[in-house]
């Protein structure tokens, strides 16, 4: 059996969004058959709690959409290029020793992940995107961030996965990992559906300060 969270959006209150653990069936195994088998078994799991319909956000999805809002494709601009959100994420990394390394935006998001410079220049100090710092708090606040940013462009085509209760990424572990595109997606659609999203996006501090309410 394994444990994975399923990202719901909230409408009101404080909170965007509801992180709620569900326990399945695991399928060991690193072939992509055995991973959509465990997206299958976590979605039936949800759906006997009455979470349902739910959308995969990966390269694991069943549908082409969950695999097009993975950070792996996904795409941001930067400057007159678009680069995927994994390669963005990697290359704005700044470290004791090194970084940020802007190359990465230019290999594949594997690639990106994989660069030993990641490992070896020291303890993670900030971010810097495009000439601009950012901060190392709340968590995850700059992964959303760049997430938002390459969601906010088709927003209006968006709105569908509104009718989504909620959005899992079956590699995501929490006690292994921090970002997770799942989290980010439910975060923009709460956003959304409070019709602040436009407030939300005029600046990284104003996404910030909501970011950071909601984590209270």
């Amino acid at each position: 059996m394994a444990e994975r969270p399923i990202f719901v959006p909230i409408e009101k209150g404080t909170r965007l969004i509801a992180a709620v653990p569900i326990t399945f069936t695991w399928h060991p195994g690193m072939a992509p058959s055995q991973k959509k088998k465990n997206v299958v078994a976590l979605h039936e799991a949800a759906e006997k709690k009455g979470i349902a319909p739910l959308l995969e956000i990966s390269s694991k999805s069943e549908r082409e959409v969950g695999r097009r809002l993975s950070a792996f494709n996904l795409k941001i601009a930067v400057g007159g290029a678009e680069v995927p959100i994994e390669c963005a994420y990697q290359g704005s990394k700044v470290f004791e020793n090194g970084g940020p390394f802007a190359d990465l935006f230019f290999v594949t998001s594997r690639e990106a992940k994989g660069d030993p410079r990641l490992k070896h220049c020291g303890k993670l100090v900030g971010f810097n995107f495009q000439g601009k710092s950012f901060p190392l708090s709340p968590t995850t606040v700059f992964y959303d961030w760049l997430y938002m940013m390459a969601l906010f462009p088709h927003r209006d085509w968006l709105k569908r996965l509104q009718k989504c209760a909620g959005f899992t990424d079956i590699e995501f572990n929490p006690d292994r990992s921090l970002n997770c595109q799942a989290r980010s997606l439910a975060t923009f659609i709460s956003l959304e559906k409070r019709n602040i999203l436009d407030e939300a996006m005029q600046s990284f501090e104003n996404f910030r300060e909501l970011e950071t309410a909601s984590s209270i």
